[in-house]
Order: C-alpha cells, then structure tokens, then sequence
C-alpha cells in the first residue's frame, strides 16, 4: 500500500521528537554540560556572547 511509507514516516518523526524531548527534560539535569573548557563566553559591557563548542561536540 501507498500509506505504509507514510506511517514509517510518522513513526520515525515520533520517535525523534520523543527522544529530543527526553533530552531536553534531563539535559539541564547533567551538571557539566555548559560548562566545559572549550565553551567559549565573550562578556562585554552590553554584550553577551555563549558559544557551547566543547558541549557541542560531547553532545
């Protein structure tokens, strides 16, 4: 039929969407995580800038 590869198509989407929600209900849980060295913080007077390379690619 037509509409199986229609519903992988949904399951697949489903279950992406249910583990990237798992991740961000438990990722600000993991206290390391932000906080590595290689996370780059640029402060200036009115300027904030935070690049999580290092989390990134643990990640």
């Amino acid at each position: 039929m037509e509409f199986s590869n229609l519903a992988k198509a949904f399951i697949f989407t489903g279950m992406f969407f249910l583990l990237l929600g798992f991740v961000l209900l438990v990722g600000g849980k993991i206290p390391f995580i932000g906080s590595l060295p290689g996370d780059i913080l640029l402060e200036r007077q009115d300027f904030r800038l935070y690049f999580p390379l290092a989390s990134c690619i643990l990640l």
